[in-house]
């Protein structure tokens, strides 16, 4: 089956984008490997339980798993995306590709070590000092993952003349990276809550990921109506 003849819907991304990544490159099966490896780590326990008290025990990390299960496919979706939108693998790609590939399997103790203890499936009983730093390192993290894929739409940008993007694939990639910038914002506001703050506020810092909601809404409706205009008014493909 060719590129033309795969429906976009099928493909994951938004109708009028023709995607240009529909095969399965050898960066897509590693990355997909090292995404797969990363979800295993998060796993409470990689034994099975011998009793119920044990089964009990391993149900404790269920939400825990849960939300860093939701963080990581969040992650996954995206990188999807992109490569279905723009097929590109060239040394730019690859170079930002390993650099999110290593935050992700980085971060994983660190995300499955706050989750479990917001949850009070483990205490650690770390000082606030230890707690400021864990908003830090846990708002690096999200900050440089996010940094990463608006690199990414910016380098499909650069490319928009070989890609032959039309007026509204080119929309949909400043979009991105405008997305992305927005997403990436929130967590380096973390950081520098938390580092400003004193000590025993600090962990106010982890507040500020509420407004994700209000602010990929407001994001979300503006890209559309900008998105329905250029639908409406019927612009050449190129």
């Amino acid at each position: 089956m060719t590129d033309s003849e795969i429906h976009p819907r099928h493909t994951g991304i938004a109708p009028g984008f023709r995607p240009r990544g529909t095969g399965h490159t050898r960066i897509e099966l590693f990355s997909d490997a090292v995404f797969a490896f990363a979800l295993t780590l998060l796993v409470v326990s990689l034994e099975v339980p011998r009793t119920f008290h044990d089964l009990m025990k391993s149900m404790e990390g269920f939400v825990a798993f849960a939300v860093c299960f939701a963080v990581l496919m969040q992650i996954w979706f995206k990188h999807y995306g992109f490569f279905r939108r723009y097929g590109l693998q060239d040394m730019t790609i690859r170079v930002l590709n390993s650099v999110l590939l290593f935050i992700v399997l980085f971060y994983v103790y660190p995300l499955k070590f706050l989750w479990t203890n917001l949850l009070g499936v483990e205490r650690a009983g770390f000082s606030f000092a230890e707690g400021r730093m864990l908003l830090v390192i846990y708002g690096l993290g999200g900050a440089a993952v996010f940094l990463v894929f608006a690199l990414l739409y910016r380098h499909a940008w650069r490319l928009r003349e070989e890609l032959e993007l039309s007026a509204l694939e080119r929309y949909d990639t400043r979009a991105g990276i405008l997305e992305n910038l927005l997403t990436a914002a929130v967590p380096v506001l973390s950081v520098l809550l938390a580092l400003a703050l004193p000590e025993h506020l600090a962990g106010l810092a982890g507040w500020i990921y509420l407004a994700y909601g209000p602010l990929l809404t407001w994001n979300g409706i503006r890209d559309g109506r900008g998105r329905r205009a250029l639908e409406a008014a019927g612009l050449p493909a190129r």
